[in-house]
């Protein structure tokens, strides 16, 4: 069997009435001038939305059928035992031109009971932000649900969000419950569970593209809702350079940050599992076994859990993201 290499994918653009055209101009995806694209997928096991290599000789390959052949030498023994084929993160890049709508997602526990599926915790890291931006992200206090239904009702339910005003650079980290929207004028990378599961609760009351509202999922939502989380969730950390920063560290995902100008060597022995690297800015090389993988702004690349030892290469500086799993329950097994 060959062996494994870093891995790039051809991205999934999605057209939205609240997208940009950003992802194509700046961000170097393959779409048509003058369409609003409001998500780049840029790694997905969603079902109808499976990623398809795009270097390499398993170009043309998508990441369902490198899993079924590769198994843990892709995901980490303990992950494919825990996820089988499916690969348990989603990768976006959404650019918001005006706002999303105000919505929340289940959990595990009740994705599993209504869904056959699994929850949806997700961060957001933001990549650029028109002044005064916002990100709404829980209440502004813990409130009830009678509270929060009557507010539904009454056309108040903005007046119970807590909104943060989002720079580059902000971290926002949102658990399955969290009541959230990301507002006009933000352009972000979405790591989440391998699911898409949205509950729409408010949608600035426009139309969609049949020129009628969008669908609401009111009724669903009330018991998916955390009416304790409140408060901001904003963290803002400044990496130091030539170092790994950690953002987010939870059971579906860890998140750290590293921005650099010089050679870096990363020992992966530690963790059985996959990485994933976000490059945020500039652009740098994955250095492994005598070979050179290039990653430009904007990209996304998978390192399989078997090559465990890189060499990351600036030219001349970059950051990114990097993301793995370090904790494996069956507490939600699906299957």
């Amino acid at each position: 069997m060959s062996e494994l290499y870093p891995l790039k994918f051809e991205p999934l653009l999605k057209e939205k009435i609240w997208g940009g055209s950003s992802l194509v101009n700046r961000y170097y995806k393959k779409g048509h001038p003058g369409l609003k694209y409001g998500e780049s997928w840029e790694l997905s096991a969603v079902s109808d939305n499976i990623s398809v290599v795009s270097n390499g000789f398993l170009a043309g390959n998508n990441i369902e059928e490198l899993i079924e052949v590769y198994m843990g030498d892709i995901t980490g023994d303990a992950i494919y035992d825990r996820y089988g084929n499916e690969f348990p993160l989603l990768i976006k890049i959404i650019e918001a031109k005006i706002d999303l709508s105000i919505q929340v997602h289940p959990g595990n526990e009740l994705a599993k009971k209504r869904h056959k599926a699994y929850g949806k915790t997700e961060m957001w890291y933001i990549l650029e932000c028109d002044k005064d931006a916002k990100i709404y992200s829980g209440f502004r206090e813990p409130v009830t649900k009678e509270i929060y239904l009557n507010a539904v009702e009454s056309g108040d339910l903005l007046g119970l969000l807590n909104a943060d005003i989002a720079a580059p650079g902000d971290v926002f980290f949102t658990p399955a419950g969290r009541i959230h929207a990301i507002g006009a004028g933000n352009l972000l990378i979405e790591i989440q569970q391998t699911s898409d599961i949205t509950y729409r609760i408010f949608d600035w009351d426009r139309p969609g593209y049949d020129g009628k509202p969008r669908e609401l999922h009111t009724d669903l939502a009330v018991d998916a809702i955390d009416y304790n989380a409140a408060g901001s969730n904003k963290l803002s950390k400044i990496p130091v350079i030539n170092k790994t920063a950690n953002l987010v560290n939870c059971e579906f995902f860890v998140t750290n940050i590293i921005n650099f100008n010089e050679r870096i060597s990363k020992d992966y022995n530690l963790i059985d599992s996959f990485v994933i690297y976000i490059c945020t800015e500039g652009e740098f090389l994955i250095r492994w076994d005598g070979n050179s993988e290039p990653v430009i702004r904007g990209e996304t690349v998978l390192l399989p859990a078997m090559i465990k030892d890189v060499v990351l290469e600036p030219s001349p500086q970059a950051t990114l993201l990097e993301v793995f799993i370090t904790e494996i329950s069956d507490k939600y097994k699906i299957n």
